[in-house]
């Protein structure tokens, strides 16, 4: 029950042809709280409930507990999230034995793109796609919750 992932913002949209897959992602969340999200998703044609911890140190590593429930109660449970839903498309691109889950930013996140990757360790080693930019694992600013209560778009 422990995540291990790397964020990095995307400069191109050129993993686009090299994506295996793609779906559409609503999310809220009943507690945005950093030391303790709780997350309902729709994920394609599935619904989920997620419990993340606070990061450690280095923001790489983190407590993560999902159960994939009926879609009628994620819609159910959508209603009783806080403001901010994010809505995105995800693209899952293998690059050299790993895959990158690529998140496409709608609504007030429109033109924001990020790509993550989990890993066995912190310390593990993987080839970045040159579609690959900056690396953002530590900024909160980038991840989900964060984005639910202050929008990319509102950023500037």
């Amino acid at each position: 029950m422990v995540e291990i992932e790397r964020k990095f913002l995307v400069v191109n949209t050129n993993f686009i042809a090299e994506s295996s897959e793609k779906f559409r992602i609503v999310q809220g969340y009943l507690n945005s709280n950093p030391e303790r999200t709780v997350r309902v998703r729709i994920k394609g044609e599935k619904g989920y409930i997620t419990i993340k911890g606070k990061g450690n140190e280095s923001g790489l590593t983190r407590f993560e507990w999902e159960k994939e429930i009926a879609i009628s109660e994620a819609e159910a449970l959508l209603q009783l999230c806080e403001n901010g839903v994010i809505d995105k498309t995800r693209y899952n691109v293998m690059f050299d034995n790993h895959l990158f889950e690529v998140d496409v930013f709608k609504g007030e996140n429109d033109g924001l793109i990020v790509a993550e990757i989990e890993l066995q360790s912190e310390n593990e080693n993987f080839s970045k796609p040159s579609w690959l930019g900056e690396e953002v694992t530590s900024e909160e600013k980038y991840y989900n919750a964060y984005l639910s209560n202050y929008p990319y778009t509102s950023w500037k």
